[in-house]
């Protein structure tokens, strides 16, 4: 058995092991010597690995998807583990067990295989079941569903992700199909177990993951939907609407045309199914996000591509230690008085005015003097409405009609 694993390494340790190489890249340092840049894998996870020194005798003597026998330092860089290899060489296949190399599903293949036909058995509709059986019962291709991952990298990428995120997505089923019960539980199950039959062809993993030429060249959807067509073909009594029913919720369960799919969900189980798919892919990938980060210090891991964002550790940013709150803090504050300033406003400090400098007093031109008016009967003046012209605006208005007339008077004379 191999040791240490990935997840065994401690800081400042030199250790000698093995790894399966995913990555492989030459480049240079500054003095033009090549260096080796790597990320080495076992089922535990992945590393950063670097070889600085005696480049120029080992790096063309392996490749990518070789295993490797290491001796070197572990170190923390930039908050992250990194290996510096200072010796290595290639190993044969046959003197590794590559159940040491691969990341697998925790659970057994063979029970979820177990599980899964137990589930199936319990679909009604007569024709779906028989479907299902149909591909269980395929022993090659039923080996490849309970081995294959799930994705290449983004959820469930390791051996037995497929069928076990099949598992999830038939428990997600039957909650949901209480919850809304006008749904077609039978659909929802034949989706979540075909949905994806196709990724046992479109991927490849007997190293690192990857995709077949097949499965560049179409993809798991259009894979998927010719294989249910070919085990629907041998089952001449299908009915048609029930094909096309299932065939819709296998093209439509990335839910969007950027996503993949060639066409939208269009009735209430194949809504509702894509949301569950992309509800269990995503929390699988925050699980492993979490569970793999390689930052040393902090709660935040770094950033995921497929997620779009980071994402708390939130053991980690319990575990941190926080300032108990003051006494005053835990006390409940007193009522406002209405004649009391707002604490707010007595905090901030108010600027004080400044007095104006004392001005020279000015000469004031002594007031024109007015004529009498003649006596006799002003006419009358329409009375403001009340509230509309204060009584100092009404002397003004008089005085000055007063003066207007005694101007037109002395004209006419």
């Amino acid at each position: 058995m191999k040791s240490p694993y990935i997840s065994e390494l401690l800081p400042n340790q030199v250790i000698t092991t093995t790894f399966l190489v995913q990555l492989k890249d030459v480049r240079q340092k500054k003095t033009g010597e090549p260096y080796l840049s790597l990320t080495l894998v076992d089922r535990t996870g992945e590393i950063d690995a670097k070889m600085w020194d005696n480049v120029g005798e080992v790096m063309d003597t392996f490749d990518r998807d070789d295993f490797i026998k290491v001796k070197g330092l572990l170190q923390i860089y930039q908050n992250r583990p990194q290996f510096t290899v200072h010796k290595m060489m290639r190993i044969d296949e046959r003197e590794v067990d590559f159940a040491d190399y691969f990341p697998a599903s925790e659970r057994d293949p063979m029970q979820m295989f177990a599980e899964l036909r137990q589930i199936v058995s319990t679909v009604q509709n007569i024709h779906l079941r028989r479907l299902l059986d149909a591909f269980l019962n395929d022993e090659p291709l039923a080996k490849l569903y309970r081995s294959a991952p799930a994705a290449k990298s983004v959820h469930h990428a390791y051996l037995g992700g497929l069928i076990e995120h099949v598992l999830s997505l038939c428990h997600l089923c039957q909650a949901m199909a209480k919850h809304y019960p006008f749904v077609d539980l039978d659909l929802l199950l034949a989706a979540a177990v075909l949905h994806d039959i196709g990724k046992t062809q479109e991927l490849v993993y007997d190293r690192s993951f990857g995709y077949s030429s097949e499965g560049q060249l179409l993809g798991h959807i259009v894979i998927g939907l010719r294989m249910v067509n070919e085990k629907i073909a041998a089952q001449p009594d299908f009915p048609p609407k029930i094909r096309t029913l299932l065939e819709h919720l296998i093209v439509s369960h990335h839910g969007e045309l950027e996503f993949g799919s060639p066409k939208v969900p269009l009735f209430p189980e194949a809504m509702l199914f894509h949301h569950m798919d992309n509800l269990d892919s995503k929390m699988e990938c925050m699980r492993a996000m979490i569970a793999k980060d390689r930052h040393v210090d902090g709660c935040w891991t770094g950033w995921n591509g497929a997620l779009e964002r980071i994402v708390l550790k939130k053991a980690k940013y319990l575990e941190e230690e926080t300032p108990l709150p003051s006494q005053d803090d835990m006390t409940q504050p007193a009522a406002v008085q209405h004649d009391a300033a707002p604490p707010l406003a007595a905090a901030v400090p108010q600027p004080v005015p400044q007095a104006a400098p004392p001005q020279a007093p000015q000469p004031q031109p002594a007031p024109a003097p007015q004529p009498a008016p003649p006596q006799q009967a002003a006419p009358l003046q329409p009375t403001p409405a009340p509230g509309l012209v204060k009584p100092a605006e009404t002397r003004h208005q008089v005085s000055l009609f007063a003066e207007k007339l005694q101007q037109v008077w002395k004209h006419n004379e």
